[in-house]
């Protein structure tokens, strides 16, 4: 590639850029929090541990409470990234289905989904939206605009420009009244 050639942007850096632009612009990571703590909830009360010989089964009596539980924090993640608008919503929904799975599902997917799920509503509820970049007006950098004003004596003759107002000419000494 010579010097004179422009770069042209990859087809992996391009698409790199716009899900960069996409997940800024909505809660993200709240989104994906909720989701991945939805997921060690629905699962745990389904599996079973080998140890050995030994086979521990987890399962509880509200296995079907788990899996509501785990597939509720799930959409609400997915819904976070594709319906931004329902954050505050999505967000309080998500920190109640957190402490409802301490009960039901051994200990909210033993305190990992549980705190995950946890973090991420707090995070949705706290998301704000940025603010668009407002278009900024190209002026024209003119010397004979720009420099303050000087003030006018009462013999005309003009004194350095006081913007704090305490001047003694005036009549202010330092004081402002509300």
């Amino acid at each position: 590639m010579s010097a004179d050639t422009p770069a042209t942007r990859s087809q992996f850096t391009d698409r790199r850029l716009r899900f960069r632009a996409w997940r800024g612009s909505r809660p993200f990571w709240a989104g994906l929090f909720i989701l991945l703590g939805g997921i060690p909830i629905m699962y745990f009360p389904y599996a079973n541990l080998q140890i050995g010989h030994l086979t521990l089964a987890m399962a509880t009596t509200a296995g079907a409470g788990s899996l509501i539980i785990g597939v509720l924090l799930i959409v609400l993640g997915i819904s976070l990234w594709f319906q931004k608008h329902v954050r505050v919503f999505a967000g309080v929904a998500a920190i109640l289905l957190a402490l409802v799975s301490i009960p039901v599902s051994n200990l909210g997917g033993f305190l990992i989904g549980f705190l995950l799920a946890l973090f991420g509503g707090a995070m949705a509820v706290s998301w704000a939206p940025g603010e668009e970049p407002a278009a900024k007006s190209v002026k024209a950098d003119r010397t004979d605009e720009g420099g303050a004003p000087e003030a006018m004596a009462a013999g005309g003759a003009s004194e350095p420009n006081d913007l704090s107002g305490t001047s003694p000419s005036n009549g202010a000494n330092g004081r402002h009244s509300a």
